[in-house]
């Protein structure tokens, strides 16, 4: 048999919601797997033949440690993603080389030194803009404002952020997320915000449903995937591509290839598909 381990965090100790299904399909297919969580001392990652990534959700806190952990990992067995891809994706200002590549939310950068003016610029394009932590997950410090004297710059957290025009549409068309496994778009999930939020996370009131693939959608995920490729020089294995509508055309808002929630328990066929990776990898790592 197999061993993989199943990268989770400490409040999740049991892997993400319908976490049992992805160890079911492993299994399956004769892979044992175990949830263990990255930051724990006695984990022997080196006694692994694979170790995935998977809700180690508290990332963007930590971010510095967590990617000297994937170095570590890497140094001694297979890591899925890759730590190179993983560095490239914690900063969401991998926006603007992608952006060169395939449509993507308009995204510009701040920091400290640059806010007001950068602030100023943005609004006077944009109107209202949305900042969020370049390394950020969840929703969390996400940010509306509409001038530089807007109150709610009071809920900034620490820079450097990234920048970007409200997309109208997230609180009516809402957002879609479309997986890719092996550079093929599987599944989807349609998201939207409650009330006047534009988050559309759970957490604020957002809700979540699975969707048949959309054709363009799933065409403009592979193309986005296959962008991020290009810049790394490897494919990701997998991802989750959020997408949102701007001016009648559906546009990349971010590319997750860190620890992506499956929505297992919504569409359990991401299951399988995830499992299928594994075992891709797998074999891949046999040859050598």
């Amino acid at each position: 048999m197999t061993d993989v381990l199943l990268a989770t965090f400490t409040l999740m100790p049991d892997g993400e919601p319908g976490g049992e299904r992805l160890l079911a399909a492993l299994a399956d297919r004769g892979v044992t797997a175990r949830w263990v969580r990255w930051d724990d001392p006695a984990v022997d990652w080196a006694a692994a033949d694979l170790v995935v990534v998977r809700s180690t959700w508290d990332y963007q806190r930590r971010c510095a440690e967590f990617l000297a952990w994937t170095r570590r990992v890497a140094a001694v067995t297979p890591l899925l993603n890759d730590a190179d891809t993983i560095a490239w994706n914690a900063d969401k200002s991998y926006l603007l080389p992608l952006g060169e590549l395939v449509p993507v939310v308009p995204t510009e950068l701040l920091d400290d030194a640059t806010l007001v003016e950068g602030l100023a610029s943005a609004t006077e394009r944009w109107g209202t803009v949305v900042i969020k932590p370049r390394t950020g997950a969840g929703g969390v410090g996400v940010v509306l404002a509409g001038s530089v004297a807007d109150e709610r710059l009071e809920g900034l957290t620490a820079a450097p952020w990234v920048v970007q025009p409200l997309v109208e549409s997230v609180r009516t068309t809402g957002e879609s997320s479309v997986y890719v496994f092996a550079g093929v778009a599987a599944t989807q999930v349609d998201k939207v915000a409650g009330g006047e939020e534009i988050r559309v996370h759970e957490l604020y009131g957002g809700s979540s449903r699975p969707a048949p693939l959309d054709a363009d959608r799933g065409a403009l995920a592979e193309k986005a995937v296959r962008a991020a490729g290009d810049l790394l020089g490897t494919e990701p294995a997998y991802a989750r591509v959020d997408m949102m509508l701007l001016a009648d055309a559906w546009v990349v808002s971010e590319l997750e290839l860190i620890e992506p929630g499956l929505y297992l328990d919504l569409v359990p066929a991401n299951a399988e598909r995830f499992a299928d990776v594994v075992t891709g990898r797998l074999r891949s790592a046999a040859r050598g």
